[in-house]
């Protein structure tokens, strides 16, 4: 499975399965990243922390851990 943090700029992937637990979990959906859900892949910062997104019609910023526990296809 691909993780969104290997996602390339100018990529479109949609979301199949959000890993980790309880309070991670709940604030990434919490942001609109649920699984079905299109994400856009913007940016991505040298070092690869943040992974800039377009998720729902808004731009959004992940940490590279976070981006790290979406599942995408």
């Amino acid at each position: 499975m691909q993780t969104l943090k290997a996602a390339k700029p100018g990529d479109t992937v949609r979301v199949t399965k959000i890993g980790g637990g309880g309070p991670i979990k709940r604030r990434i959906m919490e942001m609109g990243i649920t699984k079905g859900v299109e994400i856009y892949v913007r940016k991505v910062a040298p070092l690869g922390d943040p992974v800039e997104v377009t998720v729902r019609g808004y731009e959004l910023s992940l940490r590279k851990a976070d981006a790290e526990l979406i599942e995408v296809e």
